[in-house]
């Protein structure tokens, strides 16, 4: 899919792929709530300009002072790492910046508030290539990186992912964006905006490729699509588990175009399933009751037994039942996308921090006291139909 190290030019993507965003101190740059983002960032900027001023002021009368030996590790105000200690000692200050705040895709189909930005991210790799400033549309393909444990997957998202959103994330987009004065636009580059030009993230070498293999209607966006498309080959998958694990996926152009065009439109489907998931309606077969409740808050959803996953307890009140068994063949990042609902819409309290956060804050933020109950019902359709679609693609041989 890529090389970064320039030794092969036979790629799908140029090498402006990137790993998610990794912040190291998750509590404090990702939230349900926005405000929470907000007032923890300040609050952490605040204890570490204080460190900063006392310890300068410090070292006039000790020359040899150790920035390790003076500043506070108090794990409730800020979580300390190499590159701040060492903004300590070079007296940098910091200031909060509300362009940093964005929203992120932190699990699978989990979005969250973050606070995105250089000093307080541990790093952003070239994700401010992918999502430079809000408003700049892109999307891209996330696969897992090099190293993980759990079988392989992908998913594609339209905002910010997380390191963690597939394992190590790998990061391939559909574009890339260049500050403008830093590179002079030419006359195939397209100006977004002022500040920025958009350039294709699929290479030029499979562009040509893919048009010698399957004509001239093929398009730059028809093989992003394939990859996604083909990455959720059942068969190649299985084939090359092993080698998925520890390297960056390896993709051919298939010999019949009518398969080209399948997979391809099947990743277009997909995509617009995986991102738009959301907007899904709900699994039509399911039966919801205790909604005339109006009790829609979450502190935890569980299934009555841990075998029994045709019904899902929402809370005290609400009960979805009637669940297909098909829904939780789909498989993200080691589990089914049910199950990353179910476990990453509970209520939470970051044990070393102490930073609370409440899921329902989310559903608040949006105007929709039901979106953690929609969203759910959205996820059970959402995955049947990616099951269907799997089950749809054309079968491939490998030698």
């Amino acid at each position: 899919m890529g090389d970064k190290d320039g030794k092969s030019q036979s790629t799908f993507f140029v090498p402006f792929y990137s790993n998610g965003v990794k912040t190291n101190r998750d509590a404090w740059c990702y939230n349900s709530l926005s405000n929470n983002v907000i007032l923890n960032i300040k609050k952490t900027i605040s204890f570490y300009n204080e460190q900063t001023e006392k310890f300068q002021k410090s070292k006039e009368s000790n020359s040899v002072l150790k920035v390790e030996d003076f500043i506070i590790f108090d794990s409730t105000k800020i979580s300390w790492d190499r590159e701040n200690r060492a903004d300590v000692e070079k007296n940098f200050r910091y200031n909060f910046d509300e362009k940093s705040l964005r929203i992120g895709l932190y699990r699978p189909y989990y979005k969250q508030h973050l606070y995105f930005n250089r000093k307080m991210n541990n790093c952003i790799y070239q994700q401010y290539k992918h999502f430079p400033i809000q408003g700049l549309n892109n999307i891209s393909i996330c696969v897992s990186g090099i190293g993980v444990t759990k079988d392989f997957s992908t998913i594609i998202t339209d905002i910010l992912p997380d390191f963690e959103l597939i394992g190590k994330s790998q990061c391939f987009p559909l574009y890339y964006y260049e500050e403008r004065q830093k590179s002079s636009p030419t006359l195939f580059d397209e100006a977004i905006e002022s500040e920025y030009i958009r350039r294709d993230g699929v290479s030029d070498f499979i562009f040509t490729q893919a048009r010698k293999a399957y004509g001239n209607m093929v398009g730059k966006e028809d093989i992003f699509y394939y990859v996604y498309g083909f990455l959720h080959c059942p068969e190649y998958r299985l084939r090359f588990a092993n080698d998925l694990k520890k390297m960056l996926p390896r993709i051919p152009l298939v010999d019949d175009a009518k398969d080209f065009w399948s997979f391809s439109k099947a990743g277009r489907k997909l995509a617009e399933l995986h991102i738009n998931y959301e907007s899904v309606p709900a699994y039509k077969d399911v039966i919801v009751s205790g909604i005339e409740s109006g009790n829609f808050k979450v502190e935890k959803i569980r299934f009555p037994k841990k075998d029994q996953k045709d019904t899902i307890f929402y809370n005290s009140n609400i009960t979805i039942s009637i669940i297909p068994t098909e829904a939780y063949e789909y498989i993200v990042n080691g589990k089914s996308a049910i199950e990353w609902i179910m476990e990453r819409y509970q209520i939470t309290t970051h044990k070393e921090s102490g930073i609370r956060n409440d899921p329902n804050d989310w559903a608040t933020e949006v105007g929709n006291p039901r979106y953690i109950l929609d969203l759910l019902l959205s996820i059970i359709n959402m995955s049947v139909q990616t099951v269907q679609i799997v089950k749809g693609l054309p079968e491939v041989r490998f030698e």
